[in-house]
This record gives structure tokens, C-alpha cells and sequence, in this order.
């Protein structure tokens, strides 16, 4: 298996996970599209995957809840690369609050970031996918796709949302050569997770420290945090995997916080 040549959107790919799984596809011979909210984070980062090779990198701005933002990047890359073949639908946020305290407006700009945004960015691309018969659709779930926590009503709902229309896109795009895939890590130590430290400290009344070792760590089988080097592994599995064989399946990385 490798994904010499193919042609990849990441949507959050200016840093944390989303670089790391761009710059293993780009390892491996891929062409990589780096969308971000953040334009000049995202050329600089384009720049450098593509000095490291073999593969290279452009750059779109992209806001993933605008959909003419998204049509226009999704276009552009096309355009750039001459196809996609690969969709990861990776950009996110973290909110977090007691269900009787969620601000809406809160609620709906997580969820519209997560769901509004793997969907609009996959109805973008499936066009393309269907043109040519094939292609891989993978969204990045979480261990909160499966289970649930304390303080995160807005992204517990939006990560098993995710599921559903990754089982649902199998389904419809299996007939048309393109499958679905859920990644689903455990706690991931990106500034993503290391904002969310002192809000569950504040919010749940114990220690830093203490958020880290029982809430974030406790569960695990090792108390190691899974890093953005595993989930860029398992993103390349399912990109350059030949078959529908896996076709709607999630796969949890957790160091055993979860297990099914």
C-alpha cells in the first residue's frame, strides 16, 4: 500500500493533528492540500512539506461552516492537484460546559464546526470522487464518538454524529467506488486538549494535574496521551488501504480508554 500520487484535502492541517497526517501523506508521495482558517499558517506549512517531499502542498484559506468558502477551496484544489482522492475532514474545536450552563451560541458554532463542516466539505468533494470512481472520505471522530464525559454535551454529540454520516456516505458511495472512514482518538496532547486543562480544573474543582492523571490519563492502560504520530499512522492505513473492505468502520486509538 502507499498513496504515491494521490490527491489529498486535510481541513485543519496547519498544525496538530491535521499537519501531522498531511505531512505523512506528503512522505509518502502524496499531494496535499493544507485547509485552514488560518491563511499564513497554512502557506508556511505547505512550504514545508513540500521542501520535505516527495510529495507536495498547497494552501487554501478555508472556513469549514461557509460554504462558498468551502466549493471555492475544494474547486481550487482540484484545479491545482487535478482531482481529490482523499478527504480528511479534520478541523475542530473544544468547548466545555455544564449542559444547564452551554451558551447556544457556543453549542452551535462547535457542532456547525464538526458536523456542518464534514458535511459541507464532503458534498464538495463526493462530485469529484464520483467523476472518477473512487476515493476515501475520512472523518475525525474521537473516543467521545463511542462514550461520553462530563462538560463536553457539544462535542460528545457532534463526534457521534459523525459516525452516522460516515456510515451513511459507505453506504451511498460504496456503489461509486468512495468509503468512509472514523478515526477516533484518545486524548491527544494538542493545544486543542491543552486549553481544555484548566477549564476542566476550573469547571470540576480539582488540580491541573489532577485533570490530566485521573480525568484525561485515568482510564488509560499506560497513562500515555495518544500522539499526533499515531493518528497520522492510522490515517494513512485507511487513505491507502485498496479495498471497500473497511468500508464505514471507526477505529479507536486510545491507549485503552476505550475499548470495543
Amino acid at each position: 500500500m502507499n498513496m504515491t500520487g494521490k490527491n489529498c484535502i486535510v481541513t485543519g492541517a496547519a498544525s496538530g493533528i491535521g499537519r501531522a497526517i498531511a505531512e505523512k501523506y506528503v512522505s509518502d508521495g502524496a499531494n496535499v492540500c493544507i485547509a485552514d482558517l488560518k491563511l499564513e499558517a497554512a502557506q508556511r506549512v505547505a512550504e514545508e512539506l513540500t521542501a520535505m517531499g516527495p510529495g507536495r502542498a498547497m494552501a487554501v484559506e478555508m472556513d469549514v461552516t461557509d460554504e462558498d468558502a468551502v466549493n471555492a477551496g475544494v474547486a481550487r484544489t482540484v484545479e491545482t492537484l487535478g482531482g481529490v482522492d482523499v478527504l480528511v475532514s479534520n478541523a475542530g474545536i473544544q468547548i466545555v460546559h455544564r449542559i444547564e450552563d452551554f451558551p447556544y451560541a457556543e453549542w452551535k458554532k462547535l457542532l456547525a464546526i464538526h458536523l456542518d463542516g464534514a458535511f459541507l466539505t464532503t458534498k464538495a468533494c463526493l462530485p469529484h470522487m464520483y467523476k472518477q470512481g473512487s476515493g476515501t472520505v475520512i472523518y475525525m471522530g474521537s473516543v467521545h464518538s463511542k462514550e461520553a464525559s462530563p462538560l463536553k454535551s457539544a462535542y460528545v454529540t457532534a463526534k457521534h454524529g459523525l459516525l452516522g454520516l460516515a456510515r451513511t456516505l459507505a453506504k451511498e458511495g460504496g456503489p461509486k467506488g468512495v468509503r468512509s472512514h472514523v478515526i477516533c482518538p484518545g486524548f491527544v496532547k494538542t493545544p486543542l486538549v491543552e486549553k481544555q486543562i484548566p477549564e476542566q480544573a476550573k469547571d470540576l474543582g480539582i488540580s491541573e494535574d489532577e485533570v490530566v492523571s485521573r480525568v484525561m490519563l485515568g482510564q488509560t492502560v499506560d497513562t500515555e496521551f495518544t500522539t499526533v504520530e499515531d493518528i497520522a499512522n492510522l490515517a494513512w492505513v485507511f487513505a491507502a488501504f485498496p479495498t471497500n473492505a473497511l468500508t464505514g468502520q471507526s477505529l479507536v486509538a486510545s491507549h485503552g480508554w476505550y475499548m470495543n
